[in-house]
């Protein structure tokens, strides 16, 4: 252990970075710039390069139908129209409006029922041809008379139109959804499942996305086993969670075997897992005689932030090693879901080359006040309750209608009191607290990306 090493297991934590100054370092150290990327849109047309995305984690071109929640590569415009022909908007008749002038229920016109069905019908003057919703319309005609205002005679053929309809009238003309050539979508846009209906309607059966980022998770601890506990024994959870998580924000998570907490070992196991986009590892990460990550990190690339201004869990490490991030979460559960949430996720989004959306929220009133230290980002852990007027809890217009009771005011230890929690409020740096009464935003932090 050298002078430095021995001073920061002496001096603890006396400094801590503020959660957004630790963000923008680790953000600065784990993006590159580069000006390459893949100028694909789609499937026999190009984007262009120059709005490309160029995610540090490569680029792939995949089936539409398995790109929900992954991120485009480059813009996209549409290759065709749709609809990409003209199509009846209703059931009923297709028609030449001309023919129509006049129709009313008292007085209707009589055509003729066309010959052929659908498109091979010709709808040629004084002729009415069968349609259905979707269907292409006819040659020769121009309108749609709904099935309702019309009256199929027993004589054969014949039917009786009873309203006069305009040129165009109940009919979908090309491009009335989206034309061919019109913008769809930013290279970096996050897919949603109508996302891919739209690009398979306008063209596309493959599109250019961001790789997921891959993410070597280890969890460390002498004490941690994976079977039934001895005492003095922890079943491993962390790893479990974090890895869950990452697949839950698109990343693909190797969940390592626990290492002990030996300085070699571990540095065997960050060294394994270099060829991912990300190493994340569990407990061991403050300032004790076990703690050796951070010196391990230090050796093989350089620690960017150790200790946050953040409660639970301010004894992070936050470093690179071979260009490649590695954060050293704590070993408290709950301070390591914190982490996970603050800083494990934007690193995926920015390796992606994108932002984190914001989380979910909702507004509730706090029930109890939630203590705070200035100069430190507290999380606190609530339930939510839906204030119901028929128990006597009255509120007036523009009051939310939840209830905020936090589930602990501290303890990171406690894994029950995030996991049966509906989400945290967030107690800014620069605040004592937050009072009963006051309304709050919670926090929805595990919701899919």
């Amino acid at each position: 252990m050298d002078g430095a090493d021995s001073e920061r297991k002496r001096a603890g934590f006396k400094e801590r970075t503020p959660v957004d100054e630790a963000r923008r370092i680790l953000k600065e150290a784990v993006v590159r710039k580069s000006d390459t990327g893949d100028g694909t849109g789609g499937d026999g047309d190009a984007a262009d390069a120059g709005d490309a995305l160029s995610p540090l984690t490569g680029t792939e071109r995949i089936d539409v139908e398995r790109a929900d929640s992954r991120v485009l590569a480059a813009p996209v415009t549409s290759a065709r129209s749709v609809p990409h022909y003209e199509r009846a908007a209703m059931d009923g008749y297709a028609v030449r409006a001309a023919d129509t002038f006049g129709a009313s229920d008292r007085s209707p016109e009589v055509l003729r029922i066309a010959e052929g069905v659908g498109t091979d019908a010709d709808v040629g003057p004084d002729t009415a041809a069968r349609v259905h919703t979707g269907s292409a319309l006819p040659e020769g005609a121009d309108a749609v008379v709904m099935i309702e205002r019309v009256t199929e005679l027993e004589s054969a053929g014949e039917v009786e139109i009873e309203d006069a309809v305009a040129e165009g009238e109940n009919v979908a003309p090309v491009g009335e959804d989206v034309e061919e050539g019109q913008h769809l979508y930013d290279a970096g846009h996050r897919l949603r499942p109508s996302d891919l209906g739209l690009l398979r309607s306008a063209g596309y059966a493959r599109v250019a996305v961001a790789e997921p980022p891959t993410v070597g998770v280890i969890p460390t601890g002498e004490e941690l086993v994976e079977g039934e506990p001895g005492p003095g024994e922890v079943i491993e959870t962390n790893g479990l969670t974090v890895s869950r998580l990452v697949e839950r924000w698109g990343g693909r998570a190797t969940y390592r075997d626990v290492v002990t907490d030996d300085f070699e070992s571990l540095r065997v196991a960050i060294q394994r897992d270099l060829t991912k986009d990300v190493i994340v590892t569990t407990g061991g990460s403050s300032v004790g005689e076990r703690d050796l990550l951070p010196e391990v990190i230090d050796e093989l690339g350089e620690v960017v932030v150790h200790g946050v201004g953040l409660k639970p869990g301010h004894p992070v490490c936050l470093g690179i090693v071979e260009e490649t991030p590695v954060l050293a979460l704590p070993g408290y559960p709950v301070a390591c879901i914190v982490n996970a949430v603050q800083f494990l996720r934007p690193v995926m989004r920015w390796l992606e080359g994108t932002e984190p959306d914001p989380h979910p929220t909702t507004h509730a009133r706090l029930e109890r006040k939630i203590p705070s230290e200035p100069g430190t980002r507290t999380f606190a852990r609530v339930r939510l309750e839906d204030r119901d007027p028929d128990d006597g809890d009255d509120f007036g217009a523009g009051e939310p209608r939840f209830a905020a009771t936090p589930t602990r005011a501290s303890g990171s230890g406690v894994l029950s009191s995030v996991a049966l929690a509906d989400g945290w409020v967030v107690v800014d740096d620069d605040r004592e607290g937050i009072p009963a009464g006051e309304t709050v935003a919670v926090q929805d932090w595990e919701p899919n990306t």
